[in-house]
């Protein structure tokens, strides 16, 4: 299916878990991978359809991004990883394909996570948003975003399937 995910993993979580030792215990929500071009964006699409429920294919920052809940899900160690979200490159922004960032779900607010941790280098450019904001981490050409509702929720609730 898509290439293999945990060298991905085996960079990005010891990075984090340095920095936030209690994330080792939040769960992975999903995995982003980006693609260069439209072509490999509708190649991607129906090689996830083939291997998941596609949950959503929204229209967001001007390009299509594509949910999807694997039939079998990834495995990084205990860890089981079911989402793949799979966005189309912004018009005029190519990206190199491959995984791009992980999404954890956290129990603690986004606020406390940002004031218990001043000396991280958060990213907050989507602390803000009024659904599902997320606090980031850059480790390299990968990221980290953590959020306080699963993917899977948001998508519900934007599909009026959640209150």
């Amino acid at each position: 299916m898509l290439p293999d995910h945990r060298s991905f993993l085996d960079v990005l979580l010891p990075a984090l878990w340095n920095d936030l030792p209690a994330a080792q215990h939040w769960p992975i929500d999903h995995l982003c991978y980006r693609v260069a071009d439209h072509t490999a964006y509708l190649h991607w699409r129906s090689t996830l359809h083939a291997h998941g429920a596609l949950l959503a294919e929204s229209l967001i920052g001007g390009r299509p991004i594509a949910t999807f809940r694997l039939h079998t899900p990834l495995c990084h160690g205990d860890r089981r990883i079911h989402l793949v979200e799979l966005p189309a490159p912004k018009p005029g922004s190519p990206y190199p394909e491959g995984w791009e960032h992980a999404e954890l779900v956290t129990p603690l607010p986004l606020d406390a996570l940002l004031h218990a941790h001043p000396q991280l280098n958060w990213d907050v450019s989507e602390l803000h948003k009024p659904l599902n904001p997320a606090l980031r981490l850059r480790y390299g050409a990968f990221s980290i975003k953590l959020h306080t509702l699963p993917l899977d929720a948001v998508i519900a609730r934007e599909q009026g399937l959640l209150s």
